[in-house]
């Protein structure tokens, strides 16, 4: 199992370590091989933006360790920057099948978000190369670091990297999978699993008598909005904001002057959990198109509600009225007006509680994913002895010479 370390823990690094975890509390044997984002100001932007294109020592490390027993499958979370595509044609050379999962948007997107200007952009979406996000400087804010994303996309696009050296892809929600299959990947290649716990928590008291957000405190997660809506709810509804990020010193600003909002800050997993489990719902205003954030997952584990923005993959989670509420984007009044049913329906509540928590049981548990995840790597491994024996049947009634598998 494969996965590139970015420079600050998220969810994708979770998500990595609880397939990792679930595999081998399942009895799977399970190596794996990293590389971390902290060496791309050693190596410098040009030999960065090089490597993400192809890099020669992850072909080759990727190679020797495929070679040293017989795997059954090659598992990519995430390749970018310094793992690169070869780790691909290293698995093909040794004949080795692929999954990958799709955590982000970045086979279309240079920053992987479909976000730019504080809105929703899909400008990228189906072109060979991404000129829009090289003019907006959407990667990093600089137009050559958007190039060198956009290069290497566009570069494994022509020569079939994406198309014929995965096996399977893995997208987390059939928004995603949609998104996907514009942008060109092979339908029959693109299947969903969503995220997971490893580890299942107890049902939480939900008496707590608050509201929480946990996540990066920032504009494109939509925390302007949820303390707009906070301010038109009046005093009826405490609010804990929970987490750090660019906006962390404006909100707190504006909290000052509400007295049921409080700013936590950054607060370890035991800390997390409490605070969710306790709460009677837990806020997702997001703007963005999220992959399938693992707070979520957690409050459903919990049997606590959430209340969730009508965007992209994220309408897809809640159910209305059944296991949270859902509210349009960017609307402080609608969201508002869902916060204040929630608190004059409390004799809803039990029920809401309870289908949280089913909602967990039949999607999210890790016994759910472990057959899921499974069944995805069998037919990974029967697709590409497929393609291989038909490439062989193909190559020996031809001319174009001998294709080796």
């Amino acid at each position: 199992m494969l996965n590139n370390k970015y420079l600050f823990r998220g969810g994708e690094e979770i998500v990595f370590e609880a397939e990792v975890d679930m595999l081998r509390a399942h009895g799977c044997t399970v190596d794996i091989l990293t590389e971390d984002n902290e060496k791309v100001a050693e190596l410098g932007a040009l030999r960065t933006a090089a490597r993400g294109i192809w890099s020669a020592e992850s072909y080759k490390r990727v190679r020797a360790q495929l070679q040293s027993k017989p795997y059954d499958v090659m598992h990519v979370h995430n390749y970018f920057p310094l793992l690169s595509p070869s780790v691909y044609y290293a698995a093909r050379a040794e004949n080795v099948p692929v999954v990958q999962t799709l955590h982000n948007f970045r086979l279309m997107c240079p920053n992987g978000l479909f976000y730019r200007d504080g809105k929703n952009c899909e400008d990228c979406l189906g072109k060979i190369f991404p000129w829009s996000a090289v003019r907006h400087k959407c990667y990093r804010d600089s137009a050559m670091a958007s190039a060198a994303v956009g290069g290497m996309v566009a570069a494994h696009r022509l020569a079939g990297t994406w198309r014929d050296l995965v096996d399977t892809y893995i997208a987390l929600s059939e928004f995603g999978r949609n998104k996907f299959l514009t942008a060109g990947l092979p339908a029959d290649k693109v299947v969903i699993k969503p995220n997971f716990l490893a580890h299942t928590p107890d049902p939480g008291a939900g008496s707590g008598g608050y509201a929480v957000f946990v996540g990066r405190v920032c504009e494109e997660k939509g925390v302007d909005t949820l303390l707009e809506a906070w301010r038109r709810l009046g005093q009826r509804l405490p609010l804990k904001i929970v987490g750090d990020g660019p906006y962390f010193e404006a909100a707190a600003a504006q909290a000052r002057d509400m007295k049921n909002v409080e700013m936590l800050g950054w607060q370890d997993s035991d800390a997390v959990y409490r605070l969710v489990g306790n709460a009677s719902c837990l806020v997702m205003p997001s703007r963005l198109y999220e992959g399938q954030p693992v707070v979520v997952i957690e409050a459903f584990a919990m049997g606590t509600p959430v209340i969730i923005s009508r965007t992209g993959p994220l309408q897809e989670l809640v159910e209305d009225e059944v296991t949270g509420r859902l509210f349009n984007p960017g609307d402080a009044q609608d969201l508002a007006e869902k916060i204040a049913w929630m608190i004059d329906n409390k004799d809803k509540h039990g029920a809401m509680r309870a289908a949280a928590r089913d909602a967990y049981d039949a999607k999210f548990s890790a016994d759910r994913n472990f057959e899921l995840l499974t069944e995805i790597y069998r037919n990974a491994g029967q697709r590409m002895r497929s393609s291989s024996s038909a490439k062989n049947r193909v190559s020996s009634s031809t001319d174009f010479g001998r294709v080796e598998s």
